[in-house]
């Protein structure tokens, strides 16, 4: 007969194996500075309704910044709700200030400024975003996460 000693150290070390040949499935590594997207920029002096970026591939686990600048030429609000909903939300930045959210809704400028995300995709797919009321003048983009 087993003592109860000899079956416990046995069941750890064999959970302890199990789990470090477990690898992870995430491809970031959150220990480095955020990887920076291109700036979004909203307006230019060409049109009120440009968009310097459409489209933006990230991946899982990887730490991003994203600056989001508004020319002031329009009111804009941004809005991406499936993915605001599929991101870690670290802080976002605009002028002096620094605020710490667990999400994000939408970002509104209201004349010039610029405001900078920092989060971490945690679920792949496509994901829409836009200037509410602006689609229509092409004021639309997606964030694509692998």
């Amino acid at each position: 007969m087993r003592t109860p000693i000899r079956s416990l150290t046995l069941a750890a070390l064999i959970s302890s194996t199990v789990l470090v040949s477990v690898p992870a499935s995430a491809e970031g590594d959150l220990t480095i500075r955020p990887k920076r997207l291109p700036d979004l920029v909203l307006g230019s002096e060409q049109s009120d309704y440009s968009m310097s970026q459409t489209r933006y591939e990230m991946e899982t686990g990887q730490a991003y910044k994203l600056a989001i600048e508004s020319t002031g030429r329009k009111e804009y609000a941004m809005k991406a709700p499936e993915f605001f909903g599929s991101i870690y939300l670290r802080k976002v930045e605009a002028g002096d200030m620094e605020i710490k959210a667990v999400s994000l809704k939408e970002l509104e400028f209201e004349r010039e400024g610029e405001a900078e995300i920092y989060f971490v995709p945690v679920k792949p797919g496509e994901y829409k975003f836009y200037m509410e009321g602006l689609e229509h003048k092409g004021m639309e983009g997606v964030f694509s996460v692998r």
